[in-house]
């Protein structure tokens, strides 16, 4: 019983404070794989700007170039994996892009925040004739 009693402690113990598991933590732009490939040389930033949503920096000093950093915390160590696209605007247009980007994590996330997003509203089904 004793021992049993040593487990139960030390197991709620140690829950509480993070050494058995803590949530893996992702910041940044959500960039889907398909939208990169949709990049074409020449597009406007209004375009660029519908396939990857806003820069998570837009430098006042360098108004050409874009970037959408990411971040993901990859394991209980605190570990994070940065990654970051850059766009190199031209005149206006697209000139050239490179750097990397978490296409597989951003799928996943992307169907998982539409799955548990707090303040996204849901869907609701409604009776009657479809349009």
């Amino acid at each position: 019983m004793r021992k049993f009693l040593l487990v139960a402690v030390l197991a709620s113990a140690t829950t509480g404070c993070g050494i058995l598991y803590k949530q893996p933590i992702y910041q940044g732009n959500l960039i889907e794989k398909t939208a990169v490939d949709q990049l074409q040389a020449g597009q406007s930033k209004q375009q660029v700007q519908s396939l990857l949503g806003s820069p998570s920096i837009a430098d006042p000093f360098h108004a050409d170039r874009w970037d959408y950093t990411a971040s993901n915390r990859t394991n209980r160590r605190g570990t994070s994996e940065i990654k970051n696209l850059t766009l190199i605007f031209n005149g206006g247009v697209l000139a050239s892009w490179e750097g990397e980007y978490f296409p597989e994590a951003d799928l996943q996330l992307s169907r998982d925040v539409r799955k548990f997003g707090p303040n996204l509203a849901k869907e609701k089904k409604k009776g009657g004739r479809r349009r």
